[in-house]
């Protein structure tokens, strides 16, 4: 294994790609450490492979999320229980989300976020899970979403202040909103607990039909020190096996 563990995001794979068992036995041979965005009755399957589980989702939802205080009950008991069953099965990170602005300014939606996130924090901390914002672009595939900009989610992890509440650094959502990520992942890399990759445009393979160059971003990565995964979450046009085989290689440095 290189210097890079690697996990495979599982919706982009099942159902319309292979069976659960195919990606399972797939991943195990080709090298994965680690599936993710799993449902709870794959668990089971996924350790049984001696694969890891790299992230789940941590609440509902995406577009109706942290930066609302009616929310924020409902968004506490979720990931209170999420936590708990994250330390059960050893998995390391809970994805959150920001929620859509829907006209709230963002400092409004960043303090709110960070007063929520920190009612459960000292939770995460004993557990031993990450709570982890996810970047996400709001120009081509989440409208609205507010954590779509490094220096918000930056600035909701400087308000909570806990070594358990992080980002998930899409580097395909990023690219589209910031672009570099290089310089990004260097300067920020403190604040990232995880990582995910896809092919810009069209989330695709990682491959040179698009614009990002993986490999070294996975070596900028490496440099910080980082221990945790890197999740491929593209949509293979070709072959899902083959892909995930190319994907694999160019990230394990």
């Amino acid at each position: 294994m290189g210097a890079i563990k690697q996990s495979i995001s599982w919706w982009c794979f099942i159902p319309n790609k292979l069976t659960p068992e195919a990606l399972v036995r797939a991943a195990a041979d080709i090298g994965y450490a680690a599936i993710e965005l799993v449902e709870p009755e794959d668990y089971q399957l996924i350790k049984d492979h001696g694969l890891a589980i790299a992230s789940v989702r941590g609440h509902q939802s995406l577009a109706d999320g942290l930066n609302r205080r009616e929310n924020a009950d409902r968004i506490v008991a979720e990931l209170t229980a999420n936590i708990a069953s994250a330390a059960k099965w050893n998995i390391p990170n809970l994805v959150c989300f920001s929620g859509n602005r829907n006209g709230q300014a963002d400092d409004e939606g960043a303090e709110i976020s960070a007063e929520t996130l920190g009612r459960v924090a000292k939770t995460a901390e004993d557990a031993g899970v990450n709570l982890v914002i996810e970047l996400l672009n709001s120009k081509v595939d989440h409208p609205d979403y507010q954590c779509d900009r490094t220096a918000w989610g930056v600035k909701v992890c400087e308000m909570v202040d806990s070594p358990r509440v992080k980002l998930l650094y899409d580097i395909y959502h990023m690219q589209i909103m910031e672009g570099d990520v290089i310089r990004t992942i260097r300067d920020n890399h403190q604040y990232f607990a995880h990582y995910h990759t896809a092919g810009n445009p069209g989330r695709n393979e990682i491959d040179d039909t698009q614009e990002l160059n993986y490999r070294p971003i996975m070596q900028a990565i490496a440099a910080t020190g980082y221990d945790g995964y890197v999740g491929q979450e593209f949509v293979p046009l070709g072959d899902p096996i083959t892909s995930l085989k190319q994907a694999f290689e160019i990230c394990n440095i």
